[in-house]
């Protein structure tokens, strides 16, 4: 009986770290992101100049609205991340900080921030060229050959790619609201990267992660 007993708790640890493992998947329907009331993992990321930031230290220091964008190349990301700019202030008002988080390289990501100049972008860009972070939060997929293909090739796009796997990888554009203690009170998914969470639903959202629980 005992050792029924110690094969059912191996059998439920190795269960239970397969779903804590971070995971890319295979397509953005298959992605498994973290819930509400889940807490972020300690990853490492790197600034617009290369430099490594630790993200639970970042999140101690403030409420934190974490934006999840495919890189300064789509536009769709562009135009989310220009709404982004024109909410950041009533984001302050409430107590958070933005941060948006890219596969883009250091490089790239110090390149949107000029490109932005004549509008500036005053809250943070994180580069996770290395996917720790979208692969943390479950939100990165491998893109699909023949969209990698005409990206690569037909756009020529400068995308990252997994070591290991020689894929591209992307995140599908995701949000999450989460307090000092990196526990994630709101989080919003979509499958469609051509559709973003409205502005006005994420002030609202933020506001409403502010109010006391009963």
């Amino acid at each position: 009986m005992k050792m029924k007993h110690m094969l059912l708790l191996t059998i439920c640890l190795f269960s239970f770290n397969l779903l804590a493992e971070p995971r890319i998947a295979q397509s953005p329907e298959d992605i498994k992101p973290l819930l509400n009331g889940m807490t972020a993992p300690k990853v490492s990321l790197q600034d617009a100049t290369g430099k490594t930031v630790e993200l639970n230290s970042v999140l101690k220091q403030q409420d934190t609205v974490l934006v999840f964008y495919r890189g300064g190349w789509c536009p769709y990301c562009n135009l989310q991340l220009a709404a982004l700019r024109d909410i950041e202030p009533k984001l302050k008002a409430l107590g958070y900080q933005l941060i948006a988080v890219t596969p883009d390289s250091p490089a790239a990501v110090q390149a949107s921030l000029k490109d932005t100049k004549d509008a500036a972008i005053t809250y943070t860009l994180l580069s996770d060229s290395q996917f720790n972070l979208s692969s943390a939060f479950g939100v990165a997929y491998y893109l699909d050959e023949k969209t990698s293909a005409t990206y690569l090739n037909t756009y020529k796009l400068n995308l990252n790619k997994e070591t290991s796997s020689g894929k591209v990888v992307l995140p599908v554009p995701a949000v999450f609201i989460m307090n000092k203690d990196g526990l994630v009170q709101y989080s919003y998914q979509h499958i469609n990267y051509k559709v973003r969470l409205q502005p006005e639903l994420l002030l609202l959202a933020a506001r409403l992660a502010k109010e006391p629980k009963e």
